[in-house]
């Protein structure tokens, strides 16, 4: 699995599959092949969930974790 958190606070914003993380990887610009930080908003989602009809928990665990804010900065962890 892989963890979400949210990178100012550090508070886990939930757990995605590796598929999922390919949706998130490939939606999204990295700065260089190590990045593994994202700047999320609800435009952002609104476009995966558009172009990726099959990121369903993604989608729902990217909205909470933005929740009423313009949004956040995520991090993902591989966790075992």
């Amino acid at each position: 699995m892989i963890e979400l958190t949210n990178k100012h606070s550090g508070a886990t914003i939930g757990e995605i599959s590796e598929e999922e993380l390919q949706i998130l990887v490939a939606a999204l610009e990295e700065e260089n092949s190590r990045d593994q930080d994202y700047w999320i908003d609800h435009a952002t989602v609104d476009m995966i969930e558009i172009n990726h009809l099959n990121a369903g928990s993604l989608i729902t665990v990217l909205r909470t974790a933005i929740g009423d804010s313009d949004g956040i900065e995520i991090g993902y962890t591989r966790t075992a």
